[in-house]
């Protein structure tokens, strides 16, 4: 037997601040999905996720619980490795950066960058973002806040350590130029290579002395390492590596096949990271692919917006597979997903529930009605039959090629629409009309092989987006998993296994309203266990703002509110502040410009649903017409909120 090639693959670790909801969770799904996929076809795989648990904010969220930051992630830690374990992720090495060896390799990463000259010592000075950890000059923030989460940063003066970035700027592009895959999908390669590398790269700031919580410059102890050239390290330490010493598994897996890493970060991964590599002379991933968000309806989960959803929440509604099934099958290759319970159960019912579920359900129950439980023998064909087998093989090429390519949740949508055609095969070749007939028998034979057949590759697919339900579904038809390589081959079960006598339901419907209301259930026990009341609730902090002149009925009714759909976004050339909308509102569409760039990207803007007021006198601003105005609420820090319909609108629809 041939061996097995090698195939690495690493989600971003996540940062050890609290308890990781859905949309964090997202990643280490979809990494999953495609370890799990490399595994089928064959492929010696490595798969590494972990937590990165160092850096300011830790330092003084470990302050607010009062524990010791050590206790603190240590307590985090183990949560995020627990949802990691819930939702069936099958990594092979956790790794942690406050783990000893990661810690010393660091040091010794951090020591060769200097002696080698790529770091130096000089004061920094400058604007700081501490959720981002990042680092921004006076051009880079807008209007006072961070340029990439759009909170306030803080003035920040400090004697610190830098690497020189510019040093190998031009070795990167040319490695991006030369290696077209490096980067995907595209529209962040041309992100990265117009925002960041072709305006220049400036050195970068790797250590700190504002605060202790990280791993000791190794010959200046009042420094710590910058947390970013701490975290990135992981994917060669967890492999074993030092700068003295590579280790058999750094040796066997590096580099990396794939880093799947979160649009947000990419510019760490795409960037620093490599040239990190290249510093080291380490070969760089063969791909970093920055996958996109699941958001909240319409919007970024956040803690602080309070509209997240929680693995562990969903889990115990729906179960592990319906999870996976839902986040894999709703966020495309290069577009934001959406999960609100309603959609999990709208999806829940009619992917799972009466698509698979039912299709297996019935499935078993004819082969023991009409031939006792046994697999029977096919005998007799006819053209739906053929139609069948050839969509069966279609998808298991198209499977194929949309994992290759990274569009998982296409790859899974194959295989579901495989099970429709299965249920719709039933339909057609009426089984039960069969049955009827004794001359007929061999005609049954068949259908009820193919269905079989069919259920058992499907299943076989499923196994890297369903892991729990591919082994029952296989179980209950007293089959094997197949091999990727023996899936094109239609027939390969083996007549005369008998399937379960005891069939389990996979998934019974779910009721929205039944469901909602345990979940508010379930809301408020947490609430209350955590002391939270009503009363307190009542005491949040409150604006208050000037008031302005009164004004009539009679004005108000001037006014058009009216729902807008954003069908394009993009940032207006030469400012800092304006985004330009075109906004869809009935058969009309206006172009908005709007000053929120601090606070919405473009890529966020476009698909949402705002309130518009639409008969603003028409005006230029940095000489882009707007037609409009969408509307937004602002808090005390000046964070911008747009104002979305609470539930499903058109596009048109009135505001009154």
């Amino acid at each position: 037997m041939a061996e097995k090639k090698p195939y690495y693959i690493t989600t971003a670790i996540a940062y050890a601040s609290g308890n990781p909801h859905i949309g964090n969770t997202y990643e280490i799904i979809l990494t999953d999905a495609i370890a799990r996929y490399k595994r089928l076809a064959g492929f010696d795989v490595f798969f590494c996720t972990g937590t990165d648990e160092h850096g300011q904010k830790i330092e003084n969220k470990a302050h607010d619980a009062g524990l010791s930051p050590k206790a603190f992630v240590d307590g985090v830690a183990e949560q995020i490795k627990g949802i990691w374990d819930l939702v069936g992720t099958s990594y092979d090495y956790f790794i942690r950066t406050t783990d000893d060896y990661h810690e010393k390799a660091v040091q010794n990463i951090f020591k060769k960058f200097y002696e080698q000259g790529d770091i130096y010592k000089s004061e920094y000075e400058g604007w700081y973002c501490e959720p981002c950890e990042s680092f921004f000059t006076e051009t880079q923030i807008v209007d006072g806040k961070c340029p990439d989460c759009g909170r306030p940063v803080k003035k920040m003066k400090e004697e610190a350590y830098f690497f020189k970035m510019s040093k190998y700027a031009d070795r990167l592009m040319k490695y991006i130029e030369d290696h077209p895959d490096f980067i995907s999908p595209e529209l962040r390669k041309k992100e990265m290579i117009n925002n960041f590398l072709k305006p220049g790269l400036q050195d970068l700031c790797v250590s700190r002395t504002s605060f202790k919580w990280g791993i000791p410059v190794p010959f200046d102890e009042k420094h710590v390492i910058y947390v970013w050239l701490d975290a990135l390290t992981n994917y060669i330490t967890g492999l074993g590596y030092d700068v003295d010493k590579q280790g058999e598994n750094f040796g066997k897996y590096w580099p990396a096949d794939l880093h799947v890493i979160g649009k947000d970060i990419l510019r760490f991964h795409t960037i620093y990271w490599p040239i990190f590599l290249m510093a080291l002379d380490l070969p760089l991933p063969k791909k970093v692919f920055g996958h996109p968000w699941l958001l909240f309806g319409e919007d970024k989960m956040s803690k602080s917006k309070g509209n997240v959803i929680y693995a562990d929440d969903l889990v115990h509604a729906f179960g592990v597979d319906a999870v996976r099934h839902y986040v894999l099958s709703e966020t495309p290759f290069a577009a934001d997903g959406s999960i609100t319970y309603e959609t999990v159960i709208e999806r829940y019912n009619s992917d799972l529930a009466n698509n698979l579920g039912n299709l297996v359900s019935r499935t078993l129950a004819m082969t023991k009605k009409y031939f006792g439980g046994t697999v029977p023998a096919p005998a007799q064909s006819t053209e739906f039959d053929a139609s069948l087998i050839e969509t069966v093989r279609q998808t298991v090429e198209t499977y194929k090629a949309k994992m290759d390519d990274l569009h998982i949740a296409d790859a899974e949508d194959a295989v579901f629409a495989m099970l429709r055609r299965a249920n719709k095969y039933i339909d057609e070749t009426m089984p039960w009309a069969l049955a009827k007939d004794p001359e007929k028998q061999d005609r049954l034979a068949t259908v009820l092989y193919n269905l079989v057949e069919s259920i058992t590759i499907g299943g076989s697919l499923l196994c890297s987006f369903m892991p729990e339900t591919s082994e029952k579904i296989l179980a209950q038809l007293n089959a094997k998993k197949r091999e990727l390589s023996d899936m094109h081959t239609f027939g390969l079960y083996e007549s005369g296994n008998k399937v379960t006598d005891q069939p389990e339901i996979l998934f019974a419907r779910q009721d929205v309203k039944e469901v909602l209301e345990k979940v508010e259930a379930k809301k408020a026990a947490a609430k209350a266990a955590a002391g939270e009341t009503e009363e307190a609730k009542e005491e949040e902090p409150v604006i208050d703002i000037p008031k302005k002149e009164e004004i009539t009925f009679e004005d108000f009714e001037k006014m058009q509110f009216q729902v807008g759909e954003i069908i394009s976004c993009e940032a207006v050339k030469k400012s800092k502040k304006l985004l330009c909308s075109q906004v869809k509102i009935g058969s009309e569409v206006k172009q908005i410009v709007s000053g929120i760039k601090a606070h919405y990207s473009p890529e966020e803007m476009v698909g949402k649903k705002v309130m518009v007021l639409v008969n603003l006198k028409p005006a230029k601003l940095a000489g882009v017409l707007s037609e409009g105005m969408i509307l937004c609420a602002e808090d005390e820090n000046g964070e911008l909120a747009l104002m979305v319909p609470e539930k499903k609108m058109p596009a048109g629809a009135e505001v009154c």
